[in-house]
This record gives C-alpha cells, structure tokens and sequence, in this order.
C-alpha cells in the first residue's frame, strides 16, 4: 500500500455524512497507469479513495474523511448523495477481463480494513451498478461476489420460507426496500441479475424473487418481505 493521498478530485462530505456505503468499480481502462493519471487529472474531475492494480499494489488516492467524486448521480437505501456516504475502490480492469488473483487479495486484504475504520458490515459493499442502475454496469459480471461473501466481506442472498408471487410488481417493491433507487423493473432486474445472476438472461423468474425476497428480507430499508396490497 503506498503513500500520501495524491488526487486532487475531492470535498467535503455534506451535511457531516460519514462513510456507510464501499462502492467497487472497474477502471473500464486499458491500463492502471491510465486509470491512476485520469483519477489524478483535475480537468476530468473523478476519483476514487483507493486504486487496486491487477498485481495487487494498493495506492490511496483520496483520505477516506472526504468525499471522492466516484459514483456520480444515484442513491442506496432510499438516499442520494452516494459519495458523501461511501468509500470508492477502483479496480484496475478494462471492462472485458478477469480480475486477477493478487488483485483479488489485495481488495479482501484492503475492506476488512475500511470497514473495521467506520464500523461497516458486509452488507455495506455494493457495486456501482447497484447505486447508479441504468448508467452503470461495474464492477460487471466476471467480478466474483460470492468469493466476497464467503469471507463476509460481502452478502448473498439464501433463499428460505415462502415465496412471493413472481410478477413485476413484486420484485419492484422487493429491490427497492432490498436498497436499490427507483427505476423501471427491466433495469432493476438487469443489474440485480449482474451481480447476483451473471450472464443469467431470460425472463423474472421464481429463482430472481426468492434471491430478492432474502436479501429484503435480510438486509432492506425495514426488515419486510413482500407485502400484498
């Protein structure tokens, strides 16, 4: 891990939030080096805290008491602001590739980290597609978040009890208390499907209202599966 902070792409975080969100992205780069000079470069205004190359260096771009300019217009759990409330992690991937292995350990070496700092759970670790759906797809579907889970470093979902009518309405209402910001279903369900169902295509399933319905249940806004009007 190196050094003093270098970006100059930072603020600070509004109305006294504090980081309750880790935000991974991919660089969507041909190389770190590129990914490290844009993230740095003061007219491309865009940062990260952290900046994981694929041989595992771990480069601090940002001090995690201010806000990175890394996840643009979205929201989580019913709030906005997404930067003001998270810590941003770049990993160093062009978009279309595997996330090597050292790069892998360095990022399970680095969370446990950030989050014993701000007293984070594992259910604080979300993709940047989960906050900005539509607009964003990273850290995209070679990104292994089960691996994650299993340290708990990240969440899973473990589909028990009863389950739900399989109908649009359902799996709105269940993404959206699960944490993910308004939008249309066929959004919702495309980047739920990215980080839980990968390469999963087809229509709403009774697989995609149970895994839902867990995570609703388990880890939304109020604690509540699917309720009928």
């Amino acid at each position: 891990m190196t050094g003093t902070p270098v970006s100059p792409n930072f603020g600070e975080r509004r109305g006294g939030a504090q980081p309750e969100l880790i935000v991974l992205h991919y660089t969507g780069m041909a190389s770190c080096a590129a990914a490290r000079d844009r993230l740095c470069d003061p007219a491309a205004e865009v940062s990260a805290h952290w900046l994981i190359a694929e041989d595992g260096r771990v480069e601090a771009l940002v001090p995690e008491r201010c806000r990175a300019w890394h996840a643009g217009a979205g929201g989580w759990m019913g709030q906005g602001d997404v930067n003001s409330r998270s810590i941003g992690i770049e990993l160093a991937n062009p978009g279309d590739a595997p996330f090597p292995e050292p790069q892998m350990a360095a990022l399970e070496r680095l969370l446990p980290e950030i989050m014993a700092r701000w007293g984070l759970g594992p259910e604080a670790v979300i993709a940047h597609s989960d906050c900005a759906p539509g607009r964003k797809i990273d850290p995209g579907p070679r990104f292994d978040w089960a691996r994650l889970a299993r340290q708990d470093l990240a969440i899973w979902p473990a589909p028990a009890g009863r389950l739900p009518p399989v109908t649009p309405d359902a799996f709105l209402a269940l993404a959206e208390t699960f944490g993910y910001p308004e939008a249309p279903v066929e959004v919702l369900l495309s980047v739920f499907r990215l980080r839980f169902r990968p390469r999963h295509e087809g229509p709403l399933d009774a697989t995609d209202i149970a895994m839902i319905n867990d995570l609703a249940l388990r880890f939304g806004s109020d604690g509540g599966a699917w309720r009928s009007s």
